[in-house]
């Protein structure tokens, strides 16, 4: 990715995820290899929670912490002269979670929405999202996030991508994602392209307005292109 230019303020991205691991991986992943729609607009990733505990990591303690981030980091933008509905560079905040067993999806959509905090949202888990950049998906997953993740073992080349010679990925493994795991075979392909088309057509079939229910759903793709503005990797 071109690095900024001295003489252009990048969009500065605060991000929240409920994973520590799998969720911050990948967006390092982007943000190393993603390319700009617009060379001339570049972003700064900020990890607001890389450091908390767990038990702040539940979806709607995620978005308390980005509303008061939020608040923050747009009176800061104001003091530095950025207009919201002017200037694209404007920050935005972002929390990363799942539907996972949560019980209070909807409370945190309807808080974060309210606030103006952006969410990447994946159900079961954010496996699928990664399993979308190997094949189309659109079965039922009932919740069970660990019926992503094998599905997501069993793709040709995978588990190579850990070294191994036994084909196998353990649990602690597979949290680690793998720039191959992302990157396209050719320099003609797009897989986030891939995973973005498998990943709208699953949000146009999703069941009413209630986030618990749309089984399976993913949309970080709005993080990477609305969030960051990168259009392929």
């Amino acid at each position: 990715m071109r690095k900024p230019s001295a003489r252009v303020r990048p969009r500065e991205v605060y991000v929240f995820t409920e994973g520590e691991v799998t969720e911050p991986g990948y967006i390092d992943f982007v943000r190393n290899y993603g390319e700009l729609k617009d060379p001339g607009r570049p972003f700064e990733i900020h990890f607001e929670n890389a450091r908390v505990p767990s038990k702040r990591r539940k979806p709607p303690q995620l978005v308390e912490d980005a509303v008061d981030c939020l608040a923050r980091v747009e009176r800061a933008a104001r003091q530095a002269g950025l207009d919201k509905e002017k200037d694209w560079n404007w920050p935005q905040v972002w929390c990363f979670f799942d539907r996972d067993e949560h019980k209070d999806i909807g409370h945190a959509f309807a808080r974060a929405q309210k606030a103006g905090v952006s969410i990447a949202y994946s159900h079961p888990c954010f496996e699928l999202w990664r399993l979308l950049h190997y094949q189309d998906y659109t079965s039922r997953l009932g919740g069970v996030c660990d019926r992503a993740a094998a599905l997501l073992k069993k793709q040709p080349g995978f588990a190579a991508t850990y070294g191994g010679r036994g084909g196998s990925v353990s649990h602690g493994q597979e949290k680690h994602v793998k720039p191959e795991q992302f990157a396209a075979a050719a320099r003609d392909q797009n897989r986030f392209e891939q995973a973005k088309r498998y990943a709208t057509r699953l949000g146009g079939a999703r069941p009413g307005v209630d986030p618990a229910l749309w089984d399976p759903h993913t949309d970080v793709h709005n993080f990477v292109e609305d969030g960051l503005g990168v259009f392929k990797y």
